[in-house]
């Protein structure tokens, strides 16, 4: 009897060691208003000759990533793949890439090297008679909002358009 005893105690004592929760947490999450994150737009600027060879040609391509929302955010990462006329061009990746400002725009270089050995003999007259080329910019960014308690997300980008092809 005095072994029930014990146990029954033992029992209403770590019972009673049990933190309670905090009051009104779960309140206070539901009173938080929810912050809406809008996707940053990418777009291509320009897409430029820096050196020509007749092989190997050296290009820099200006992205410029438009930031709809009322706080700033970080770029942390980016892998993309450059089209041009259809053909792949490039591919790459870069880390800490850019700070955004709210409700502004900013703008980040690339630079790859293309061979025409691979390329279609249309594409490198494109490029030697300057036209514009059809893109595509695809990939994915790891974006950080600046604001307190958010966590960085991933999104897919994927745009298209017309650049002029210029020497620098």
């Amino acid at each position: 009897m005095r072994n029930l005893f014990l146990i029954i105690l033992t029992v209403l004592l770590c019972g009673a060691c049990k933190t309670p929760p905090a009051p009104h947490s779960a309140a206070r999450a539901k009173n938080t208003p929810e912050i809406v994150i809008l996707n940053p737009e990418f777009e291509i600027v320009s897409i430029h000759i820096l050196q020509a060879d007749l092989v190997v040609t050296e290009f820099e391509t200006v992205l410029k990533i438009t930031n709809p929302n009322e706080f700033p955010l970080e770029l942390n990462s980016l892998t993309y793949e450059l089209f041009g006329n259809g053909a792949s061009w490039a591919r790459g990746s870069g880390k800490n890439v850019l700070h955004i400002p709210a409700k502004s725009a900013a703008d980040t270089k690339f630079l790859f090297e293309m061979n025409f050995i691979n390329m279609s003999r249309r594409l490198l007259d494109d490029v030697i008679a300057m036209r514009r080329v059809n893109y595509r910019f695809s990939g994915k960014a790891e974006v950080q909002p600046v604001i307190s308690n958010t966590e960085s997300f991933f999104m897919s980008y994927d745009c298209a358009g017309f650049s002029a092809v210029r020497k620098n």
